[in-house]
């Protein structure tokens, strides 16, 4: 199927000019040439045609635009024709004449005709052959389908790119600069294969099919000139035929240690499950733990704990570490204690957190070992791991005011479900196979010598790790192919918070047993969380392990990669596992509770199951072998190629000993003929059996003695003859797995480079980035629809796992949904919203990438050796999935049948650092990995022009046989221009912090260097180097679209000994063939920025043009012409011609040249007279030297300038230079240190647009408060506080009124903005609803409630009142700003989920777990509730209106001000050779000074206006009005307030921090008041002190430790430059206060007042004003302000003042045209503290700030007293009257009757010691106890912080107290006195003296409510209500963890000061002074001693009632009876004898 475009004419078009059209459809862009010089008709006579997969849907569009093409600029659009393809695809074809319409949608004059032609699958294009492929008959494997016969659109060989055109680097697009910074050239270019073979027969090609429908189209013959520009932006997507893109980071980033910070504030836990514990929590990081001190008697214990872990290990070893939190009850030094309950997470969890970190969530406790128990506690805790170079945002350290919700915040990544269950992870190892020898053959003889038998040299067992556990299977003595079938069983939550299992094969031996293999499972890989999603699945699968090379050394020096670290540069082995999770249910009785790891046999799995295998073939072809590193020595080289173990031919094989023979292990290469043809035998299909049953592997080239290309490297001879090899081995096939993966993945390069582009035009600022990103996602959302059907038709082949099905559909969903959201997305890129939507499509690329890595192996990735002698040199692992070849274009691997670059580097750790970054070969490789079934097609993808060379070989198939080498006939000469401009950001590779440097180019097996330029980082070579005579071979036209690679390799020459390596880079030169024409559009060609890399990291651009020209017939005669050398002084060096170097104009740059700071020692003599040279291009300047650095460190000349011709684009302005020479004396000169300006950009005058009127600027009114500018143009920090908005009004006069209300707690407006500075979020508060609010809620007041009015006293307020105030005031802000963010997030994810609801609703959530639903909701509900509570903070406190507030910042001021580099800036020196990649980033060592100045650059002629302006100075140039610089003294007033999150620097995890302060040669050290035992200590000092600027300007702010013995240790340290701050027009010497006061807490601290400020800054900017005028205004140039004009003094009487009004400007002086900016406000400030020693990782944080005050100006008053809030002393006493409901524990003795001998205890968090108890109360039998008891705590309390302060020694060793800040809460508990056993606990309340339930009036009103559902209850606190009476419950956990209530107790809690303690003392207990009256206690409460019995009759009379009268009378019955026989036998007697007597 194909679409075919024939764009005839464009008519009725305007004026002359060069024109070009582009046709765009699907996504794929098509350009015609250029027609020059057309008038009114342009005549393209153009076909185009897309080879397409899916029928051409009726709402299809073709988009044609016209523009006028420019050479230079961006091309300009005429207009655009778009079409509906209904009627083509109905009719088959159409011709349409049609009016363009322009950028508005109106129709133009111009008229375009074509003709669309659609061909369907009739035959037309040409039908599938039966002979094409080796099919056996009936197999459905090679049928063919037909949607698949092309590509993504526009990614396949051909497709995409009418026949016979090239699109090249678009050179005519790029002219503006466009691509200028392309990493690549090569990445680039896009080709097409000329159809050159026409006559030739036709030998079937990989692009066989594009190839026929472009034949049987009739459209084939254009001229090969033709060139068909890609999109308007460089496209870099490297569409070639025959070559793909090499990969330019070269050094493996894996296995390097890197330092890490974890850091672990346990801050406290809540409802430990258990009764009365003393619980201690204890971290654990691998092997380090850590223990929090003990807590007793509690269940609720409170720690803010801070510990810290460092680790220097590689990031895989460190992201698996399991961080463990457990804990332990009533441990000590002589018991472990017992374990509550653990949490588990790895390491790598929290790094992928937003920030790296979670801050105070609630970890959930559980008990391993019995995992029926349910939740055990949780553990609020901060966790966070900071990598080198990682900044983390410390949220502030809040006060606790909003009760925690500890469901909101549990400690879980999102979108995992708050309820984690628990379940079993089986891990089951079937077999192994292909082990490698581990033992020595030495060993082997002694052994069969003794036994005699030969064994197997390895003993191997496999470890599984998971979640900190490990598990073994048996060890399998002596084989290479161990079977285990045993499965190891975890018990783990699931879903794990670990997210890799590693699976290890070991060899056991008896001395250490060794790693032969490691792999890791990614769970996130093999489970899906989505609402379709999987539990963990895998398998059976077999798995691959790499690592060191096979052969057996005692000493393995590349172990750790068989440890999984690093890349393997081996197959190991493979592995046959399968993965299942079952989750549990802990309700069942016969589940086992432990979480012990099992280990227990399986049954044994079928051959089949794994899929069926295939006979493999793979060839390869080395095609080039050049820069092969000259220290391997001139011995014969060969390279071998290995696929698992198949080819290796010196340690690859282990024979198994059993005489079985395996199918798929086929064993070594040649050597091992007669297995290998045996194996075929078996394996190949009968008709093939014939003529290919004796196929030899041959898996190395020939070796062959390398030729020296230059000093550092030999190349191989391949000249005509290519040598080859190829392997056949046997596989499961699973091919499926890897096509998928293989399709994603090409998806993904496409959008990558897409984006890439994208950011290229922004950074480049070139036109419409959004345009591209349309293009970019119509091809992503194309990409993911042909994924869709692609993947569809998966056959259901055998082997298929769960996983493959599984992972299959969720992909379709994923993908799916990505293409819709791409469409939407699409449909909302604007101009102004393409950074946005960018982050947004790289999440996208995120995703893909993550789901086209397979987590099933199948093929093996192939090894590419170089062999010396022998030895395995170096290598390259080339991914199997790269070179795996399908019928299907978009199945194929990127390398599959192409040309790629392979650079072979070291093994394991020879490979870091510089030995990595040098190249051991370069190779030029063709690699082709298919079905021998399917092998016809491996040659089509060479380049054209070669006969094979086969093996002799008697039989008579000689047609199959593969060839083993390659000889070309065709050979094409050419002469190689390298136009090597100039390079920038080099690295410094010299001590003098330069380099010497100069380019190596290697093209082929040439190369040439460059000049020598010495001392400098950014070098101009202009020279061209010149290559004659490289041959090159293949066919012309392939040459022509793809050349082979140019590689530039930037040296830096020493003296003596080898040039260094500063980088390498790439690039593609532009072809010209001999009978083409030399000029536009494609030559001269344009130079282009090439990005240099050393090892992973950058290391400078450059700037070159490469062009590639075939010398024909003629000679070189027929070449252009090349100038010769124009430089006499140069000598025979070619200069860079015109036509390629830049268009210069003549610049003029200024130089302010203000003053040289810290410069150090140059070879330890120090710098006295140093002088500053300024260069670029070539001219310069030299400031005046500076006669006496110690004494003066300035300069006296300030100005100076000079003239330079630079290129006019500003993107190829070469650096600027500036160098620090010390001139010392006989006029030698010495380098202190250079810096490199790289981009002069930001130093550009543009004049000031004088058409604006000066309100120009009123979309940027508010600058920070209501940010209409996108992200605001300048510095302009915002301030979050401000409470009101002025309102701008237009005036008459042209005045503006800027109306600022006086007093911001009287709030009048209807809106409040309040708006942080990092954020564009506004949020708007309607005022009036909350005053109505406010009204209410007094309303509501209970009338027992007072309302204290301590906090709103004036004289009550201190200026901690205002820093605490402030802090809330920030904590809202933030807060509404997330809720603001999560809304609009959400906002998004609705519309997008809308618009794809008509598509598939079931199908769209694209990861959206129930769970991630819940934690969303969560944490909605949680913002209302803090914006809920942030309405309340004015009702809970009164005061927060009236508190005046500063401004806290939680970063540096310079962060925010720019570094106050408003006029003067700041340069760093460098000197000594830069570090290694991994330092790059922290250069700090090699500062060795600053230099302050600036520069201005502008082109000449500048305007005449400028000067004429009034007061110009022209000795300043364009530097008017910037202050003298003369030394100035200044009085330096530092505040220190307190620390945070300091390092721990004793052993017992504290420090004893105190504050240091430097500034020149003065120091303040406040040793003595250091603070004992605190890593959050609050200082509260100032310090005073005298400096003078400049020659004391670096103030370090310390902290240090302070150690009773020894020296005291460093913590952390902060650099603040005063001198920037003191002359910055931001005015940052002393903060502006928000209001001005006369006296108080807010008295106005600078010496000059608010209406002097003003003066001064309108003096000084030439502003008209202040002019103050009636009615509180006052005008400034042309602006009213209006505001107060009383002030209230001392006495209360109030005065006239202007200071409000001049104030009110003050705070809105950025609104003031022209020299408006930001003034700093009175402020806090927030500095991170790091230590020298570990650059990068924040060791700490200090918050302070610094005024300055000039010593030639008025003092300024006594320093403000911000010294620590002492605590007040309390006394709080507790009343314990009566307890009820009480649960009887014993049973009483002899009645057995249920009883309780109640007591209460009592005590304040904190102070177990000060425990308090009542006396008992016996023998209650209703739970009823009368007590009337008092408990009296005497308490430290700090009312701002809400806080008991404990100062207590922490043991007896302690040298002093250490404070504690604990919460203030009372514990109550009851207990059951035993006399024999402990006592029993009953129950506990734990009260919140802040926020506790008002107790309930009666005891029937007491219920367990009033403890679960807190949050509903109305909250009292007892520093409000000061005495309070009621019931509270008593609480506790029954054996199934419910809470219970048991009893209740009435109590009475009274606070009262110590002073009116004092007044009005009180016993303990019932003891004077004012006893309580005793208890009326019922009689058995009595004691048993004192009257036993009666006790007994008592209570036996009250129980047994009836009994006793029953016994009673039973007893008188039995004593009757008794008597009655007793008494009748005499009686009877009697009778009888009586009788008878």
């Amino acid at each position: 199927m194909a679409l075919l475009v024939h764009l005839k004419t464009i008519r009725d078009l305007r004026g002359k000019g060069d024109r070009i059209a582009k046709v765009t459809f699907r996504g794929l862009s098509l350009y015609t040439h250029v027609q020059e010089n057309c008038e009114d008709e342009a005549r393209f006579d153009e076909t185009f045609r897309w080879p397409i997969a899916s029928r051409v849907d009726q709402n299809e569009m073709l988009e044609v635009q016209v523009f006028n093409y420019s050479k230079v600029f961006t091309n300009r659009v005429i207009g655009t024709f778009k079409m509906v393809l209904q009627k083509v695809a109905e009719e088959g074809q159409l011709e349409v004449t049609d009016t363009l319409i322009d950028d508005n949608n109106t129709a133009i004059r111009t008229t375009i005709t074509i003709h669309i032609k659609y061909t369907t699958m009739d035959g037309t294009v040409g039908v599938w052959s039966d002979g094409e492929f080796l099919d056996i008959p009936g197999d459905p494997e090679g049928t063919f389908q037909f949607e698949t016969d092309s590509l993504l659109s526009g990614h396949s060989q051909g497709s995409g790119v009418s026949p016979g055109r090239s699109i090249h680097g678009i050179p005519t697009f790029r002219k503006a600069g466009k691509g200028v910074f392309s990493a690549m050239k090569l990445g680039k270019t896009k080709s097409s294969k000329d159809d050159h073979k026409k006559d030739e027969p036709a030998i079937l090609d990989m692009e066989d099919l594009n190839r026929k429908a472009m034949r049987l189209g009739g459209v084939g013959g254009l001229d090969p000139d033709c060139i068909s520009l890609a999109s308007v932006t460089a496209v870099t997507t490297n569409v070639s035929n025959k070559r793909s893109k090499p990969d330019i980071k070269m050094e493996p980033s894996s296995g390097r240690p890197v330092d890490y910070q974890i850091s672990i504030t346990v801050v406290e836990a809540r409802q430990l499950v258990g009764l009365n514990m003393d619980p201690v929590v204890c971290v654990e990081i691998g092997d380090d733990k850590k223990y929090t001190s003990m807590k007793e008697s509690t269940n609720c214990p409170y720690y803010n704990e801070y510990f810290v872990f460092d680790f220097h290990v590689p990031p895989d070893v460190m992201f698996d570490k399991i961080l463990k939190l457990s804990v332990i009850h009533s441990k000590n030094l002589l018991r472990s204690g017992t374990l509550v309950g653990t949490f588990k997470l790895d390491v790598g969890t929290v790094y992928s957190q937003p920030e790296h970190q979670f801050y105070h969530k609630w970890a959930t406790l559980s008990d391993p070992d019995d995992i029926t128990a349910g939740c055990k506690g949780y553990i609020k805790c901060d966790i966070a791991v900071v990598g080198k170079g990682d900044n983390i945002k410390t949220p502030h350290k809040a006060n606790e005011t909003d009760e925690d919700d500890i469901e909101g915040n549990l400690l879980l990544p999102e979108g995992v479900p708050l309820e984690r269950q628990w379940a079993r992870f089986y891990v089951k190892i079937y077999r192994a196979e292909g082990l490698p020898k581990m033992n020595t053959s030495i060993m082997a003889n002694v052994k069969k010598a003794f036994i005699g038998e030969n064994r197997d040299l390895v003993d191997p067992y496999v470890q599984v790790l998971f979640a900190g556990q490990r598990g073994k299977t048996s060890v399998q003595k002596s084989s290479y192919e161990p079977i285990w079938n045993e499965q190891v069983v975890f018990t783990e939550m699931f879903p794990p918070l670990c997210k890799r299992m590693k699976v290890q094969i070991r060899d056991s031996d008896k001395v250490n047993d060794v790693a032969i293999g490691t792999h890791f499972i990614d769970l996130r890989k093999i489970a899906n969380d989505g609402d379709k999603g999987f539990l963990p699945t895998m398998g059976p699968a077999w798995v691959n392990m790499y690592g060191s090379t096979r052969q057996y050394t005692l000493m393995d020096e590349h172990q750790d990669l068989n440890e999984g670290l690093g890349e393997g540069v081996s197959f190991r082995a493979r592995i046959l596992i399968s993965v299942a999770v079952e989750i549990l249910d802990t309700t069942s009785t016969e589940i086992v509770s432990s979480t012990e790891v099992q280990v227990e046999p399986v049954s044994n799995i079928s051959e089949s199951v794994t899929g069926k295998i295939e006979e493999f073939f793979l060839f390869g072809s080395f095609l080039e072998a050049t820069m092969i590193d000259r220290k391997i020595g001139d011995k014969p080289i060969s390279f071998e190629v290995t696929i698992g173990n198949y080819g290796n031919q010196i340690d690859g094989v282990s024979k198994p000993s059993a005489a079985k023979k395996k199918k798929k292990e086929g064993g070594g290469g040649g050597g091992e003929s007669d297995e290998e043809s045996e194996l075929i035998q078996q394996n190949s299909s009968e008709d093939e059996a014939d003529d290919d049953g004796d196929l030899v592997s041959v898996s190395s080239s020939p070796p062959m003695k390398p030729v020296i290309t230059d000093r550092n490297y030999f190349h191989l001879p391949y000249f005509e003859k290519k040598p080859c090899i190829y392997i056949k081995s046997w596989w499961q096939d699973q091919r499926r797995r890897l096509y998928n993966s293989n399709i994603m993945d090409k998806i993904a390069d496409k959008l990558e480079e897409g984006l890439n582009d994208v950011q290229e035009i922004i950074k480049t600022e070139t036109a419409y980035p959004e345009r591209r990103l349309r293009g970019v996602l119509e091809e992503l959302s194309t990409g993911c629809n042909r994924f869709v059907t692609l993947a569809n038709k998966d056959q259901n082949q055998a082997g298929r796992t769960k996983l493959d099905k599984e992972r299959l559909k969720s992909c379709m969903r994923e993908m799916e949904s990505m293409g819709q959201q791409a469409k939407l997305i699409r449909s909302q890129v604007k101009r102004n919203t393409v950074r946005d939507k960018l982050k947004m499509v790289q999440n996208f690329l995120h995703r893909l990438r993550f789901l086209a890595d397979e987590p099933q192996h199948s093929i093996p990735d192939v090894f590419v050796w170089m062999m010396s002698n022998n030895k395995r040199i170096a290598y390259a692992r080339i991914p199997s999935k790269d070179i795996l070849y399908s019928i299907v274009d978009e199945e194929t691997g990127k390398d599959c049948g192409k040309v790629k670059a392979v650079f072979l580097r070291l093994p394991g750790k020879k490979g870091f650092g510089p030995a990595g970054w040098t190249v051991q070969a370069k190779m030029e490789m063709y690699l082709w990995l298919g079905l021998n079934k399917q092998r016809k097609d491996f040659l089509s993808g060479l380049p054209n022009g070669f006969e094979e060379n086969k093996a002799p070989r008697t039989g008579s198939c000689l047609q199959s046989l593969p060839p083993i080498s390659l000889v070309y006939n065709m050979k094409q000469v050419f002469q190689l221009r390298a136009h090597m401009y100039q390079a920038r950001s080099l690295f410094a590779a010299d001590s003098s912090g330069l380099s010497d440097p100069f380019a190596r180019v290697f093209f082929s097996t040439h190369s040439q260097v460059t000049e020598v330029l010495s001392e400098t980082l950014c070098p101009t070579w202009d020279q061209l180097l010149v290559f004659d005579d490289v041959e090159l071979f293949g066919e012309a036209g392939e040459l022509r679209d793809d050349p082979p690679i140019i590689v530039v390799e930037v040296y830096d020459q020493d003296t003596v000994g080898k040039a260094e390596f500063i980088g390498r880079t790439f690039a593609k030169p532009i072809t010209k063939m001999c009978d083409e024409h030399y000029g536009p559009p494609r030559f001269p060609p344009q130079l282009e920025y090439y990005q240099i890399y050393r090892g992973n990291s950058t290391a400078g651009d450059l700037l070159a043009a490469f062009e590639l020209l075939q010398i024909g017939q003629g000679g070189r005669v027929e070449l252009p012409a090349i100038n010769g050398p124009t430089d006499s002084d140069r000598g025979p060096i070619l200069p860079v011609p015109m036509g390629i170097r830049p268009v210069l104009s003549r610049y003029r740059i200024e130089v302010l040249f203000w003053g040289l700071r810290d410069l150090k020692r140059v070879n330890l003599a120090q710098v006295d007279r140093p002088r500053v040279d300024i260069e670029c291009a070539g001219r310069g300047v030299q400031s005046a030297p500076i006669v006496n650095f110690k004494k003066n460190p300035n300069f006296s000349t300030l100005v100076k300038w000079f003239e330079v011709d630079l290129p006019e684009n500003e993107l190829l302005h070469p650096p600027l230079n500036i160098r620090v020479v010390d001139c010392r004396a006989f006029g030698r000169y010495t380098l202190v240190g250079s810096h490199a300006v790289t981009s002069l950009r930001s130093f550009i005058y543009s004049p000031p647009d004088k058409t604006q009127n000066n309100w120009a600027s009123t979309a940027r009114l508010m600058n920070g408060y209501m940010v209409l500018t996108n992200g605001g143009s300048q510095s302009r920090p915002s301030s979050p506080y401000s409470r009101t908005l002025p309102r701008t009004l237009s005036h008459p006069t042209g005045d503006v009124i800027v109306n600022m209300d006086a007093n911001p707690s009287v709030r009048k407006m209807d809106t409040v903005v309040k708006l942080d500075a990092s954020s564009d979020a506004v949020i708007k508060v309607d005022v009036n609803e909350e005053a109505k609010e406010e009204k209410k809620k007094k309303k509501k007041k209970k009338k027992g409630e007072v309302e204290e009015d301590d906090e709103t006293d004036e004289r009550m307020l201190d200026w901690w009142s205002k820093y605490f105030a402030s802090i809330e005031t920030l904590m809202e802000i933030l807060r509404a700003q997330e809720a603001a963010l999560a809304e609009a997030e959400e906002r998004e994810e609705q519309e997008i989920a809308a618009e794809g609801a008509d598509i598939k609703p079931d199908d769209l959530p694209v990861k959206g777990s129930k769970g991630k639903e819940k934690s969303r909701d969560k944490s909605r509900n949680k913002d209302k509730k803090k914006s809920h509570h942030a309405g309340e903070g004015t009702e809970k406190r009164p005061s927060k209106p009236k508190v005046n507030e500063l401004l806290v910042y939680n970063k540096e001021l310079e962060a925010e001000y720019d570094n106050f580099e408003d006029w003067l800036h700041t340069f760093n020196l460098y000197r000594g050779k830069a570090g290694d990649d991994d330092e790059a980033a922290l250069d700090d060592d090699r500062i060795v000074g600053r230099f302050k100045g600036s520069m201005c650059m502008y082109k000449l002629p500048l305007s005449e206006e400028f000067t004429r302006e009034a007061g110009f100075d022209p000795n300043m140039g364009m530097f008017q009005s910037i202050p003298h610089n003369d030394p100035i003294n200044v009085l330096v007033r530092v505040f220190v307030v307190r620390a945070t999150d300091l390092h721990p620097a004793d052993v017992n995890g504290k420090a004893d921090p105190y504050v240091v302060i430097k500034l020149g040669k003065s120091e303040l050290k406040d040793k003595e008041n250091y603070i004992s035992k605190q890593l959050n200590p609050v200082f509260g000092k100032a310090f005073d002190m005298e400096a003078t600027f400049p020659m004391e300007s670096m103030l370090t702010v310390s902290v240090y430790d302070w150690d009773l013995v020894g020296t005291d240790d460093l913590i952390g340290e902060t650099k603040i430059d005063l001198e920037n701050r003191y002359y910055s027009k931001h005015r940052a010497t002393c903060g502006i206060a928000n209001n001005y006061s006369v006296h108080g807490y807010n008295m106005w601290r600078d010496p000059m007042k608010p209406s002097q400020i003003l003066a001064k800054l309108c003096k000084e900017g030439k502003l008209d004003g202040p002019h103050y005028g009636p009615g509180g205004r006052v005008k400034v140039a042309n602006r009213i302000f209006m505001g107060a004009t009383e002030i209230e003094d001392e006495t209360g009487l109030k005065k006239q003042t202007d200071e409000h009004l001049a104030l009110t400007v003050l705070k809105h002086w950025e609104e003031i045209p022209r020299v408006g900016c930001k003034l700093i406000p009175e402020h806090v400030e927030t500095r991170p503290l790091l230590h020298p020693e570990k650059p990068g990782i924040e060791q700490g944080r200090i918050e302070m700030w610094v005024d300055m005050f000039p010593m030639d100006m008025p003092a300024p008053g006594p320093a403000i007293d911000i010294s620590p809030r002492k605590p007040k002393n309390f006394e709080l006493r507790v009343i314990i009257w009566n307890t009820d409901d009480v649960v009887l524990e014993d049973d009483a003795f002899m009645t057995g009757e249920k009883m309780s001998d109640i007591y209460v205890k009592g005590w304040l968090k904190g102070q177990q010691e000060d425990k308090q108890d009542t006396d008992v109360h016996y023998h209650s039998l209703t739970g009823e106890g009368n007590f009337n008891w008092r408990f009296v705590f005497p308490f430290d309390y700090l009312i701002a912080e809400e806080k008991i302060v404990i100062s207590k020694k922490e043991s007896m060793f302690s040298w002093d107290e250490t404070e504690y800040k604990i919460p203030a809460r009372l514990t109550l508990q009851v207990w059951d006195a035993d006399h024999f056993s402990a006592d029993d606990f009953l129950g506990a309340i734990e009260l919140d003296l802040n926020r506790f339930p008002r107790g309930a009036k009666t005891a029937k009103q007491c219920s367990i409510g009033m403890v679960q559902n807190e949050a509903e209850l109305t909250c009292i606190s007892i520093f409000k209500q000061k005495r309070v009476k009621g019931w509270w419950p008593f609480v506790a956990r029954d054996e199934n963890d419910e809470m219970e209530l048991t009893g209740k107790v009435e109590a009475e809690l009274h606070l009262m000061s110590a002073e009116e303690a004092e007044k009005s003392p009180v016993g303990l207990g019932r003891n004077e002074p004012d006893p309580l009256e005793k208890p009326n206690r019922p009689n058995t409460s009595l004691s048993w001693l004192l009257s036993p019995m009666h006790v007994v009759c008592i209570l036996a009379w009250r129980q047994y009632k009836l009994h006793c009268v029953l016994l009673l009378g039973a007893v008188l019955g039995l004593l009757f009876l008794g008597l009655l026989f007793f008494s009748m036998p005499s009686a009877l007697s009697n009778k009888i004898f009586n009788i008878a007597g």
